[in-house]
């Protein structure tokens, strides 16, 4: 049974996914850390469009455009930080990475765009009346621990360990022997093994590497094959060649 604060997914590769969902207290930290680097860019940015209005005040023209200019790169800075951090950095901003959090699909895959567009669009609302009373509210009766920008995008916040660590299970149990090949893998698992090999370019990097430990990790367990020298992905090839090889046969 998957915990509360546990998110759970079934992949096509029949492998259950868990991953632990961030509350509101790391949440918080990396929102903290992000807040003070928006300052930082901030204040530069202020300075950058002081100092061009300095130049060109004696001429008494600009100071309406400036002002525009000014409001358009704090509106840029506080909602395109977030959603370009999150879309182009694997679903982190730093303030994410430090405290080791990510953000990812309700479905497991990597945040899109759009999806990083809107959650943080949203952020307007969450963070009413400017304590994030909203977001914090929403999260805390929320089984996903979601804000409304998470419910509206159909995204989670979830720990960096759960993706860097195999902490993964195999939705099916092992065949019995009875049904092993020749080079030791079953049908299914020939099936698990080549979903994988064919899909495995889809995949985030993080989530590529955590299901290639999890399927190799199995595989040396029951099939004994120690092969210590072969990184996960090239175990998974080198059975697969195997197993083709002996059906050829």
């Amino acid at each position: 049974m998957t915990a509360p604060d546990q998110l759970s997914i079934e992949t096509p590769e029949q492998v259950a996914l868990e991953f632990p969902l961030a509350g509101v207290g790391s949440r918080f930290l990396a929102l903290a850390i992000d807040l003070l680097l928006q300052g930082a860019v901030m204040a530069v940015v202020v300075l950058a469009v002081v100092a061009a209005w300095s130049l060109v005040r004696p001429s008494g023209n600009g100071g309406v455009w400036f002002a525009a200019v000014g409001l358009l790169a704090a509106f840029t800075v506080f909602y395109g930080y977030f959603a370009a951090f999150e879309a182009f950095w694997h679903g982190q901003t730093p303030g994410k990475r430090l405290v080791g959090l990510r953000v990812l699909s309700v479905t497991g895959r990597p945040i899109r765009l759009d999806e990083a567009l809107l959650r943080n669009l949203l952020r307007v609302v969450d963070q009413l009346p400017g304590v994030y009373a909203v977001g914090i509210v929403t999260m805390l009766v929320s089984s996903r621990s979601q804000r409304l920008g998470d419910l509206a995008a159909g995204t989670v916040v979830v720990h960096e360990r759960g993706l860097t660590a195999p902490v993964m299970a195999f939705a099916s149990t092992p065949p019995a022997p009875a049904a092993w090949t020749g080079a030791g893998l079953s049908d299914a698992e020939l099936v698990l093994v080549e979903t994988f090999l064919q899909r495995r370019h889809e995949l985030d990097v993080t989530v590529r590497e955590t299901r290639a430990r999890a399927i190799a990790d199995r595989l040396r367990l029951r099939l004994g094959a120690a092969a210590p020298g072969l990184e996960p992905e090239a175990l998974i090839e080198a059975l697969h060649a195997r197993a083709r090889t002996t059906r050829v046969r």
